[in-house]
C-alpha cells in the first residue's frame, strides 16, 4: 500500500519556527524528572505509578514502551495526552509544557496528539465515515471540509469500500484501521499506539504495523508504541524504553538492549523475542553437572548478519579447540540483525572460564546452560 500525502496531508496544529541546521532538533515529547503518585481513595492506599521518568522521543521516530502489566505504561500515555498531570516533574509535548495547560489550550494541544486503542473505542451508532468525522465535527469542521478529510483518512488506511459500514459489519483489522483514520483526522503530530495490535490475530497485526510504519515513513508522525508485547517493538520500533514497577530500567536502540541486556525483565522479553534457540533433542540431555568427556554448552547473543560464523572461528582459532554450533536462531530486532547462538565447548572448566572470559571481555551476552555428552 502506497501512503499519499495529499493537500490536507497530517500536520501538527501549530508549527513552529524551523530548527537552524546545526542545532539538534528538540525531543517531540520529553519527560523531565516526572514522577506520578495517585493519592490513597476510598480505602485504597496511595500507588506509586511512575518515579523519575526521564526521556526524550525523537522527532520523525517510532519509540516503543514496553513493560508488564502494573509497570506504568497507561500512566505515561495519561502524561502524554494531557489527560493526568505529573505529581512532579513536567511533560513536553512539540515544544509545550502540557503538564501546564489546562481548558481551552490543553483541548488544542491535544489535538495534535493522536491516540489508537487495543479495543478500537468505535461509536457502534456511526459509520466508519461517522466514526472518522467526530473529532472533525467537534473541532468545528465545515461539512464539506469533513468530507474531503474523511475520504482521503479512508484512502490511507486503504479501507474506502467499508465507508458505510458499521463496527458491528466490521473485522478487527477493518475497526483498528477506521481506529487509525480517526486518530490521524485532526493532524497529529503525535500518534500514541496503546496496546493498539494486542486484540489482533499475528497476521493482522503484521498489516496494522505495515500501515504505521508507511504513515510515519510518508508523513514523517512520531509513533510512541506502548506494548507488552517485544514482537510489536521488534518490528515496528527504533528506539525502546523498558519499564518495571514505575521505573525506567533500561533504554536505547532496540538492537543494543536486547543484544546486552541489563536487567531481569528485558531479559525475559529478550526469551520472547527469539524464542528458545535450544532444540528439544538437545536440552532433554542437559545436565547441570559436568562428567567427565562432556562439553559445556551455553548461548551467546550476537549481533550482525555474519556474527555467528565470525564468533565461531574466532573461538576455534583463539583456543585452538573445535567450538560446536549446536543450533542458531537469528531475527530482525529494530532494523538489525540479532542471533542466538548455542555453542559447545569442549574441554574442563579452566577453558570454559577462559572462553566466557573472552565473550564478556568483548560485550557479549552469555548464558551458562549445562553440559552434554
Amino acid at each position: 500500500m502506497n501512503v499519499r500525502q495529499s493537500s490536507t496531508a497530517l500536520r501538527p496544529i501549530e508549527s513552529f519556527p524551523p530548527i537552524a541546521p546545526d542545532v539538534e532538533p528538540a525531543p517531540m515529547v520529553r519527560f523531565e524528572a516526572v514522577s506520578k503518585t495517585y493519592p490513597a481513595h476510598r480505602g485504597k492506599p496511595s500507588v506509586r505509578a511512575l518515579q523519575d521518568i526521564d526521556f526524550g522521543v525523537p522527532r520523525g521516530s517510532i519509540t516503543g514502551v514496553i513493560g508488564r502489566s502494573g509497570a506504568g505504561k497507561s500512566s505515561l500515555v495519561r502524561l502524554i495526552n494531557g489527560l493526568e498531570k505529573p505529581t512532579a516533574g513536567r511533560v513536553f509535548v512539540d515544544g509545550r509544557d502540557i503538564s501546564g495547560l489546562a481548558g481551552h489550550q490543553l483541548r488544542l494541544a491535544q489535538r495534535a496528539i493522536g491516540m489508537i486503542f487495543q479495543h478500537f473505542n468505535l461509536l457502534s451508532s456511526r459509520t466508519a465515515a461517522g466514526n472518522i468525522a467526530l473529532p472533525l465535527e467537534i473541532a468545528g469542521w465545515s461539512k464539506s471540509d469533513i468530507a474531503t478529510r474523511v475520504s482521503e483518512l479512508l484512502d490511507l488506511v486503504d479501507i474506502a469500500d467499508k465507508r458505510d459500514r458499521y463496527p458491528s459489519e466490521l473485522s478487527g483489522g477493518q475497526k483498528q484501521r477506521i481506529g487509525i483514520a480517526r486518530a490521524l483526522a485532526t493532524g497529529p503530530s503525535v500518534l500514541l499506539s496503546d496496546e493498539a495490535t494486542s486484540a489482533l490475530d499475528p497476521q493482522t497485526t503484521r498489516s496494522i504495523l505495515d500501515l504505521l510504519a508507511n504513515i510515519n515513513r510518508e508523513l514523517g508522525v512520531t509513533i510512541i508504541l506502548i506494548t507488552h508485547e517485544m514482537s510489536v517493538v521488534r518490528q515496528l520500533a527504533r528506539e525502546v524504553v523498558v519499564l518495571d514497577a514505575g521505573e525506567i530500567v533500561e533504554r536505547g536502540h532496540v538492537a543494543d538492549i536486547f543484544t546486552h541486556p541489563r536487567h531481569a525483565i528485558t531479559q525475559s522479553f529478550l526469551t520472547e523475542v527469539l524464542g528458545d534457540a535450544v532444540p528439544v533433542s538437545l536440552s532433554s540431555r542437559l545436565q547441570p553437572q559436568r562428567k567427565p568427556g562432556d562439553q559445556a554448552v551455553i548461548r551467546v547473543l550476537v549481533r550482525g548478519v555474519d556474527g555467528g560464523d565470525t564468533l565461531v572461528s574466532r573461538l576455534a582459532r583463539e583456543f585452538a579447540v573445535d567450538v560446536a554450533l549446536l543450533s542458531a536462531r537469528i531475527d530482525e530486532i529494530g532494523g538489525q540483525h540479532v542471533g542466538s547462538l548455542t555453542l559447545g565447548v569442549p574441554g574442563d572448566e579452566a577453558r570454559l572460564t577462559k572462553v566466557l572470559s573472552y565473550l564478556s571481555q568483548r560485550q557479549f551476552s552469555v548464558e551458562r546452560l549445562g553440559y552434554v555428552a
